[in-house]
């Protein structure tokens, strides 16, 4: 069932992170949980692939050690991370949502348009039919997306940490994915805000702060810490 406005109007707030690999997405999400919780905000951190039973061993496949030399296809690559995304949103975040919490999610269906559209070659629309399926219409409300370089982003992980994309696809791919969520931010610019991933920690988190003044009455609730 897709989301309507009063649905909206009853919830709490859906924040997505989203960037390319070596971004920061776990630090930053983890931060603003911890913001949130200082703040008296109720807070659902989650990730993806990943975030339920389901999930997780979907990460398995798609990320774990034994995916390193796995070349899956590009629309079995989509439906996994669809899959593992749809039981994250019935099981995680509508409930979260409907209590009335701030959920975050560090990777969300923007992911797969950037990577297995932009990246791998994948028809975006097609693509955006699939999420809008796994989701049931659920849109965030604030999508922050942590952009820089893709060599930069590389150069941050060691060797040992690398997961399947990070160690088995060229740069060229890591380029068009970051050139893939520049062209969705562009094209919704009232959802998205870009923050400068090359910066500092500290100055990222501030600049993710700032961006959540998208939404006013979260932002409000943030300020007011105990």
């Amino acid at each position: 069932m897709t989301e309507t406005t009063n649905d909206r109007a009853r919830r709490g707030w859906f924040v997505t992170i989203e960037g390319p690999d070596g971004s920061g997405k776990t630090l930053q999400a983890e931060r603003l949980r911890a913001r949130a919780v200082a703040a008296g905000v109720p807070c659902v951190l989650t990730r993806e692939p990943g975030g339920t039973w389901a999930g997780e061993r979907v990460r398995e496949i798609l990320l774990g050690a034994a995916s390193t030399n796995d070349r899956l296809a590009p629309r079995a690559d989509a439906l996994l991370f669809s899959a593992g995304r749809a039981q994250l949103v019935d099981e995680v975040v509508r409930p979260g949502l409907a209590r009335g919490d701030l959920v975050v999610d560090a990777r969300h269906a923007d992911s797969t348009l950037a990577y297995q559209g932009f990246g791998r070659g994948l028809p975006v629309e097609e693509l955006r039919t699939i999420q809008r399926f796994a989701t049931g219409g659920l849109s965030p409300d604030l999508t922050i997306l942590l952009d820089l370089p893709a060599e930069v982003g590389l150069a941050r992980k060691q060797t040992a940490e690398r997961n399947r994309f990070e160690a088995g696809f060229d740069v060229e791919f890591h380029r068009r994915v970051r050139a893939g969520y520049l062209a969705l931010a562009a094209a919704e610019p009232e959802r998205f805000v870009i923050v400068d991933a090359t910066a500092m920690t500290d100055a990222v988190s501030e600049a993710v702060l700032v961006a959540l003044e998208r939404l006013p009455d979260l932002a409000a609730r943030l300020r007011d810490r105990p």
